[in-house]
């Protein structure tokens, strides 16, 4: 069976990609991925927040002192002295282009439109394939409108853009009031793939220490849905490669992503629990799943479940929810 597709541009052997997450931060990790069949490895995200530090740290080990004698300027401080994150990050896209052959995508997340979007030359230069710009803002000032939230996602995919020769993804929440108009604004700025979606990661409250703390959890093959209905939605209505992430576990999982339209399932929490090796098992599965409905490619498959293609295509809006209350039983 011919699992290969493209996504990006980039010619991979199968759909399944290795989403942002902290077992990317391994060389041997990724090694571990290659083997196991995966197509490509988004890295663990590069924050706007640790390019601000790295300025910061910087402009202070290069300036203190400076006023005091004027033959400061002869003494800087070793590059070492000062090689925090973000050059840690570009070094490690060096070392798995040198490890491995499967596309290495570098991930930025962000939420503002600054010099951080230059990072992104960096990264090419550095020998990342693509990149995929997480934009994580919640929006809790109630003057910015939702018009100015959406302007801020695409001015910010526009100014990478600018910087960058290697194709760009964008990853990004379904908190708008019009998730098609945001996709097509997005696919017109030139994105070349959306990643749907991101996870909000929310904060709990400790009730012994009466604090506000962070609480990371996996997702399940219950949180696909949201995914899966806006990507068979979307699927024809925009030029960009969809992507699926969140709730990925299973060869089940991968197969209605691509039913939908999408172009590549991405997993994390199953490797985390499952370990890396659950990559080989899920392509095996869906291997035998589409050789026993005689698929010979992905092409067959893809989108054959979308909304347009679909007999009913109502199904994904609106008019199954009286059907689904209705169905419930006990």
């Amino acid at each position: 069976m011919d699992l290969s597709t493209r996504y990006l541009g980039l010619q991979l052997r199968s759909p399944l990609v290795v989403s942002a997450g902290p077992l990317s931060r391994e060389v041997a990790n990724v090694r571990q991925m290659e083997d196991a069949g995966a197509g490509a490895v988004v890295l663990f995200s590069l924050f706007e927040e640790e390019i601000r530090h790295e300025a910061l740290e910087l402009d202070h080990y290069l300036n203190v002192g400076t006023d005091s004698f004027t033959e400061a300027q002869d003494f800087f401080p070793e590059p070492e002295a000062y090689a925090l994150g973000p050059d840690r990050y570009l070094e490690h896209v060096r070392q798995l282009k040198r490890a491995v052959g499967i596309p290495i995508i570098a991930s930025l997340n962000g939420s503002t439109l600054g010099g951080w979007t230059e990072y992104g030359r960096r990264l090419e230069e550095a020998g990342a394939d693509a990149l995929e710009l997480n934009l994580y803002r919640v929006s809790a000032d109630a003057s910015v409108s939702g018009a100015q939230i959406e302007r801020l996602h695409v001015d910010i995919l526009a100014e990478v853009k600018k910087h960058v020769h290697i194709p760009v993804a964008v990853k990004l929440g379904p908190y708008f009031s019009s998730m098609a108009h945001m996709a097509r604004q997005l696919d017109g700025a030139g994105a070349n793939a959306l990643v749907l979606f991101n996870r909000f990661y929310q904060p709990d409250i400790d009730l012994e220490r009466l604090e506000v703390v962070p609480d990371l959890v996996l997702s399940t093959p219950a949180a696909l849905r949201l995914p899966l209905r806006w990507i068979a939605i979307l699927y024809g209505q925009v030029q960009a490669d969809l992507a699926a992430t969140s709730g990925i576990h299973g060869a089940a999982e991968v197969a209605k992503v691509l039913l939908a339209g999408g172009t590549v399932a991405m997993m994390c929490s199953a490797l985390l629990q499952r370990g890396i090796g659950r990559l080989s098992t899920v392509l095996a599965e869906l291997d035998a799943w589409l050789t026993a409905r005689e698929y010979e490619s992905l092409e067959q498959v893809r989108g054959s479940m979308s909304q347009r293609r679909y007999g009913n295509p109502t199904a994904f809006e609106r008019a199954n929810y009286l059907k689904a209350l209705t169905a419930f039983t006990a």
